[in-house]
């Protein structure tokens, strides 16, 4: 698993700590987070004319996890809005190692070893050593990111068998899936209206060119974790990607200012050290 597969999801970790710096840098999460997906869509659509069509058998998880993804943005916004990129990261993507192993395990047939237990143990310390840390923290802010992580976790699991059932074919599995998103755009402009969606458009173009280059930066690092599910154990791609909590931490501390606490950089490092046993 710790070969080039590894390096490649460790890549994605470090991408996908970015483009959620990105995210959470901005103002209005929402409307930042329509303009990555649309950089998104607009990348799988073309990718969908050239690639050849996922197996039958993939479909139906193609189309669950692309509205999985849908429920996932939203409860990311969410969870931004209530807390630090340092605080909600960890928990989202800290909580979906764990429940992606279960998962796995229960549809996938795949072990749970005495190692991989211990990940687990270590990962929900941490957690609750994050949600605890500071009497700044909301209950409402940790449920956000904790159901955040639970839809991390439906969608690595659903995606993980579906790859497995695309005939080979992550690239084209992916980029169907992602055509999913153009359902943001659609959901803003249903809440807000067109002007509201083209405004960084005419007012904030360094905005607008940061969220559409964090859609890039998403999409693939997906894209490399569905790829690395053809052939690895969902658990431990999902835990290996998860180390990008202490990416996270990192990047809100160096660029976004953000006050990182003793016992939150501990908190952090235990979550990692979890997802390194699961990922063994």
């Amino acid at each position: 698993m710790l070969s080039y597969t590894g390096a490649f999801v460790l890549l994605a970790a470090v991408l996908h700590a970015s483009w959620n710096a990105l995210l959470h840098g901005n103002r209005d999460r929402f409307l930042s987070m329509t303009w990555m997906s649309i950089a998104i869509a607009a990348v799988s659509t073309f990718v969908v004319l050239f690639a050849p069509r996922p197996a039958e058998a993939a479909w139906p998880y193609i189309v669950a996890s692309g509205l999985v993804h849908i429920v996932y943005n939203g409860s990311l916004v969410r969870s931004y809005r209530r807390n630090d990129l340092a605080q909600a990261y960890p928990i989202a993507r800290g909580s979906s190692p764990l429940l992606v192993a279960l998962g796995a395990a229960l549809f996938a047939h795949e072990s749970i070893g005495p190692l991989h237990a211990l990940g687990i143990a270590m990962i929900s310390g941490g957690i609750l050593a994050l949600a605890l840390e500071g009497s700044h923290v909301s209950r409402a802010g940790v449920l956000a990111a904790v159901m955040t992580g639970v839809t991390i976790a439906l969608y690595t699991v659903i995606d993980g068998i579906g790859v497995r059932s695309s005939g080979g074919q992550a690239l084209a599995y992916t980029a169907w899936m992602f055509l999913f998103y153009w359902l943001m755009p659609v959901l803003f402009v249903a809440m807000r209206g067109l002007g509201a969606l083209w405004k960084p458009v005419r007012e904030a173009p360094m905005t607008l060119g940061s969220s559409l280059a964090g859609g890039l930066v998403s999409i693939a690092a997906y894209g490399i974790v569905i790829w690395a599910m053809q052939s690895g154990a969902m658990g431990a791609v999902s835990a290996l990607r998860e180390t990008s909590v202490v990416f996270a931490v990192l990047i809100g501390r160096m660029f976004l200012r953000e006050q990182v606490s003793g016992k939150r950089w501990l908190a952090c490092v235990i979550v990692a050290a979890g997802a390194v046993c699961l990922g063994v």
